[in-house]
């Protein structure tokens, strides 16, 4: 018999209600960032992201240094799950009730191909050449978005990348000219399994909230990633379990930006920031490491720098042109 008390009335309308708050702070955010292009706000939010990403990976190279990689990796997303139940708590598990259960599995499954190769590669290699190899995604994102997307890869967002790119040539040519290793092949390979991650979480945006995509990413990688990580469990110490909830917590919260950033914009318009990540990973290599940035680095640096903020100006100045002819045509 079916119960219509006021409680479970509420409770029944719960999620909706949550949802209706959700759309409501994005659009006061919205409101906020109104002056700005979607471009411009989708580049803010992917180079938010880029930041907690590599202050996450210097923390995660110490820890993948004394672990296992599949235990990290299992950790990592673990505590990034554990970091967000009380926000689960809170609204309730139907507020996280995915519309399409198999796109967040399939998403999961990818992402979690893409990080096994990472996280096997990371103490093998220094934090600024990981950084660089990373920097191939944007390649694969916009050649993917372009043909499953539809998304138009204007000649602005090719120079920019291009450009973008050869920052990096810069930053890294000396040390990937001799022998970069097996290591180095590996790390490459995990660059069009992100890709095609961050392509799947576009397609989900679109009928899924921010936090259902981040809950769900947590709880399919953690899954995907036990097996593994039982079969190489080794025993951890107070500071491995305070490290991997500080993951857990950055984690989260790039993987947030990184999603907002889809909302914003275009996919393939938000990856000339992805470069600034190299700048992100000259610091913590320097505060973490001791690793004091090269001439080439800050060479390659400005390069990468110069070439977001041109896609940044062109872009907000190209949606700009047609709101300002828009009032003669009327009056004409």
């Amino acid at each position: 018999m079916t119960r219509h008390t006021p409680r479970a009335v509420a409770q029944r309308n719960r999620p909706a209600r949550l949802r209706a708050r959700w759309r409501a702070t994005l659009r006061a955010s919205d409101r906020r960032t109104a002056h700005l292009s979607p471009t411009t706000r989708g580049l803010l939010w992917t180079s938010a992201a880029g930041f907690l990403f590599c202050v996450l990976n210097a923390l995660m190279r110490s820890l993948a240094l004394q672990l296992d990689p599949f235990q990290a990796q299992f950790l990592r997303y673990a505590f990034g799950l554990l970091v967000l139940l009380p926000m689960v708590w809170h609204a309730g598990l139907a507020a996280y009730r995915p519309t399409q259960i198999g796109g967040q599995f399939s998403r999961g499954a990818v992402h979690t191909l893409g990080l096994g190769l990472w996280f096997v590669a990371l103490p093998r290699i220094p934090l600024a050449d990981m950084t660089a190899i990373g920097f191939t995604t944007p390649i694969f994102i916009m050649i993917g978005a372009t043909l499953f997307l539809a998304e138009p890869m204007r000649r602005a967002r090719w120079i920019a990348t291009l450009v973008g790119f050869a920052g990096v040539l810069i930053v890294v040519g000396p040390s990937l000219s001799g022998s970069g290793g097996g290591y180095h092949l590996i790390m490459l390979a995990s660059a069009p399994m992100f890709a095609a991650s961050f392509l799947i979480t576009k397609a989900l945006t679109r009928y899924e909230s921010p936090g259902v995509i981040l809950v769900w990413q947590s709880i399919t990688v953690s899954l995907l990633s036990l097996p593994l990580a039982l079969w190489h469990w080794q025993a951890l110490g107070a500071w491995h379990w305070l490290g991997f909830l500080m993951c857990g917590v950055l984690g989260s919260g790039g993987h947030y930006c990184l999603t907002r950033s889809f909302v914003a914009a275009d996919i393939s318009a938000t990856q000339s920031a992805k470069f600034l990540d190299l700048l992100w990973s000259a610091l913590m290599g320097w505060m973490v490491f001791s690793e004091f940035p090269s001439q080439s680095t800050l060479i390659g640096g400005c390069v990468i720098c110069a070439a977001t903020l041109w896609v940044a100006r062109r872009e907000s100045r190209a949606r700009a042109a047609p709101a300002a002819t828009a009032p003669a045509v009327l009056d004409a």
